[in-house]
């Protein structure tokens, strides 16, 4: 009997190994994916609030601040970030799926030892990205607009913290090919019927939550309140009247703008991405 009892353990564990091969995001739920997103919040505001320390420091990003005498054709900024990327990539930092460079034709082989990261999104649909839009949104749509005119040369820290801003940014809308799988696992026939049809309104149009829009906007906003605050050892400094000028210029990012950002930007190219990973689904 303890043979048989054994034995079917055994069968049952076979079993189960099995449905994670054939099903890969067996570990993926809609609960899962929506924590992994109101949590991501919290690390872009916070990141937000350190590249709001420093002022524009529009040199970074000029090319021709760095071409002087030299052949070079790419900002400080850009040749930072190629070179961090090429770092984190010998540490390991892109074998997971969750993380996306800005350059990856640049990025070497890792030097770091493998981990077997779990395989949730669908390999034809995987490397679907926004990378390209998500970079020319921050430094020519929302830096201005984070960021105050200056210059204190301090170039490095400076894009070091757009580099933290673009990771997380880049993280949170790619992700939306993992909010793709779910939905798409949750409801194939329908999916797939708008999928073989190439629809990529009706696609839009089933994956879109206004309700569930605002209170993302809403709540990132008052994230933005709640973590800019000045703290004093008596409590936080009153930001006074909501929208008023004294009260922003109390905050260490202005709330509208990280409202904005998620309106304009965050919420429509996760969608994009969305539309875009169901397109190769059925790859």
């Amino acid at each position: 009997m303890a043979q048989r009892a054994l034995h079917t353990i055994v069968v049952l564990c076979n079993a189960a190994m099995l449905l994670q091969l054939l099903c890969p995001c067996a570990g993926l739920s809609l609960d899962k994916v929506r924590d992994f997103l109101t949590r991501e919040e919290d690390t872009i505001v916070f990141c937000l609030i350190e590249r709001a320390r420093y002022p524009l420091n529009r040199p970074a990003y000029d090319p021709v601040y760095l071409g002087a005498g030299r052949r070079l054709n790419a900002s400080f900024a850009e040749l930072f970030i190629r070179e961090s990327e090429a770092v984190q990539s010998k540490a390991g930092r892109y074998q997971s799926l969750q993380e996306i460079p800005f350059f990856a034709y640049r990025v070497p082989f890792t030097l770091a030892p493998p981990y077997n990261f779990t395989t949730e999104l669908y390999p034809a649909a995987a490397m679907v990205n926004a990378n390209d839009a998500i970079w020319s949104i921050y430094f020519n749509e929302l830096l201005p607009l984070l960021a105050k005119n200056g210059n204190d040369g301090n170039y490095a820290v400076t894009v070091d913290s757009d580099l933290a801003c673009l990771q997380a940014l880049s993280r949170r809308i790619n992700y939306g090919r993992f909010v793709a799988e779910v939905k798409f696992r949750g409801d194939q026939q329908t999916y797939t019927s708008l999928i073989q049809a190439k629809d990529r309104d009706g696609l839009m149009k089933l994956l879109t939550s206004e309700v569930q829009e605002d209170v993302v906007k809403r709540r990132v906003e008052r994230k933005a309140t709640v973590f800019g605050q000045i703290i004093t050892l008596d409590g936080p400094i009153e930001t006074g009247v909501k929208n008023s000028s004294q009260a922003q210029a109390n905050l260490k990012v202005d709330p509208a703008v990280v409202y904005k950002l998620y309106d304009q930007w965050v919420i429509p190219l996760t969608k994009q991405v969305e539309v875009e990973y169901l397109l190769h689904r059925l790859d």
